[in-house]
């Protein structure tokens, strides 16, 4: 009998342990180096955003997120790898507009799912965009823009971060909302494309304040409107789409993380408290407030997935209006 319950006993603190060792484990996460995957070059809006958080998160952590370059495809190719990674909390996306709203109709096979494939951690903000236009330019408002790119239809050159990107969709949302034609021209990366426009070989650029604010303010690029409800304080006089008589304009970037489907829910949790801690810093909230970028209210995964969601729908139609074929 004694030998029976020793092997009773046995088994049940066994069982035990077992039970206990998902939290156990997701307590102690992170115990190694955490990869963030930026499906950019360097240099840009995603980028600058993935080394914010990642940094904070290295020091909130106490272990050294690593951020990782990976453009290409239009977003598609590190997104894919990032779902097929192991879904332990140790394999990140920056995600955007780019990888979940636009690539996936922009692709006939993406090579993932923007809902099933992953699970939302949370959404680190918001860019509002700038239309900008190189200073030879013959327009000093979007209505004087409108007017121009009315009367020569197609001739007029946006420059893009190439396909999908944030430039490149906002392009498309305002050839749509002005009933303009417009010429895409796909660069690699938003920095050649801002020397395009600076060196006038194209007319005009739609991206994150962020990004394009350094090359308004100093007079680089002239601004026309910025889509914000209210005027950008460091800008004041820059007029926001529904001042400059365009309120259908509605176009931002925005930024987020997603972690492979299947991560445990207690991994997710912990980083969006962490993200969500880290955004309330005043000196985070400061560097955001200088980038442009709102912080987004009420941020759990579950109004990440409603907001991907929404979007995914809006810009399904936008490229469906736009008579692009999926590649």
């Amino acid at each position: 009998m004694k030998a029976r319950n020793v092997v009773v006993f046995a088994c049940a603190t066994l069982a035990s342990m077992f039970a206990i060792a998902p939290g156990a484990r997701a307590q102690a996460y992170p115990t190694r180096p955490i990869r963030l995957i930026v499906p950019f070059a360097p240099g840009g809006g995603n980028d600058t955003l993935a080394r914010l958080f990642g940094q904070k998160l290295t020091e909130s952590l106490g272990q050294a997120v690593v951020i990782e370059n990976r453009p290409g495809a239009g977003t598609t190719i590190a997104t894919a790898q990032v779902a097929r990674a192991a879904p332990d909390g140790y394999t990140l996306l920056l995600s955007s507009i780019a990888s979940h709203a636009v690539s996936p109709n922009l692709y006939r096979n993406p090579g993932y799912d923007p809902i099933k494939d992953f699970a939302p951690v949370a959404l680190l903000g918001i860019a509002p965009v700038i239309l900008a236009v190189n200073v030879d330019v013959p327009a000093h408002s979007v209505g004087e823009l409108i007017k121009l790119a009315k009367a020569r239809p197609g001739d007029l050159k946006f420059a893009s971060g190439g396909v999908g990107s944030v430039m490149h969709t906002s392009g498309m949302v305002f050839s749509q909302v002005a009933g303009v034609q417009m010429l895409h021209v796909p660069y690699k990366g938003a920095g050649p494309g801002y020397v395009a426009l600076m060196a006038h070989e194209v007319d005009l650029v739609i991206d994150t304040a962020a990004a394009l604010m350094p090359y308004v303010s100093t007079g680089k690029v002239r601004g026309l409107a910025i889509a914000r409800k209210t005027r950008m304080p460091e800008a004041p006089d820059l007029p926001t789409f529904a001042e400059a008589g365009l309120p259908e304009f509605e176009a931002n970037g925005w930024y987020s993380i997603h972690a492979p489907a299947g991560t445990p829910a207690p991994v997710i949790d912990k980083l969006n408290r962490e993200i969500n801690r880290i955004s309330n810093m005043p000196d985070v909230k400061e560097r955001l407030r200088q980038l442009g970028t709102e912080v987004a209210p009420d941020n759990t995964p579950e109004n990440l997935t409603a907001f991907v969601r929404s979007e995914l729908a809006k810009y399904t139609q936008v490229i469906k209006n736009s008579g692009i074929q999926p590649e």
